[in-house]
């Protein structure tokens, strides 16, 4: 009976945790690459004020929920983007998957700076310890 308890929640956690996206969009005042996780309202507030100024902050309960965020970076035309496509429990660490699409070479885009990004709140697992991983 514990085998299969154990066996069921193991399969819960790495079928992917209840998340929800905060924001997403193609204009961040972040302009270089890097993946970030805010588990405080102190972090969450940093963070938000780097990428997004004075625009209204959203909600999030961190007795309940960790930031996970994703920036692609300064881009020199549209078409790009970054999706998180799903956040599991993998042993001690919360992973958070993410995908990057770029313009086709032979495709015609728009030339304007963009700074794509992906921001979402997601449950707690028994871990606040956050790796990212891109996947194709």
């Amino acid at each position: 009976m514990r085998t299969a308890i154990a066996a069921a929640l193991v399969a819960l956690l790495q079928a992917g945790l209840p998340m929800r996206t905060v924001d997403r969009g193609q204009s961040s005042q972040i302009d270089r690459a890097k993946q970030v996780s805010a588990r405080t309202a102190d972090e969450w507030t940093k963070l938000w004020t780097e990428h997004a100024g004075a625009r209204t902050r959203p909600n999030v309960d961190f007795t309940k929920e960790v930031v996970a965020a994703v920036f692609f970076g300064s881009r020199p035309s549209a078409g790009y983007a970054v999706e998180i496509v799903r956040a599991r429990q993998d042993g001690v660490a919360l992973v958070v998957s993410y995908r990057e699409t770029r313009p086709a070479p032979d495709s015609v885009a728009a030339q304007v700076l963009t700074s794509p990004y992906h921001i979402v709140a997601i449950s707690k697992g028994p871990t606040t310890d956050v790796k990212f991983e891109r996947v194709e």
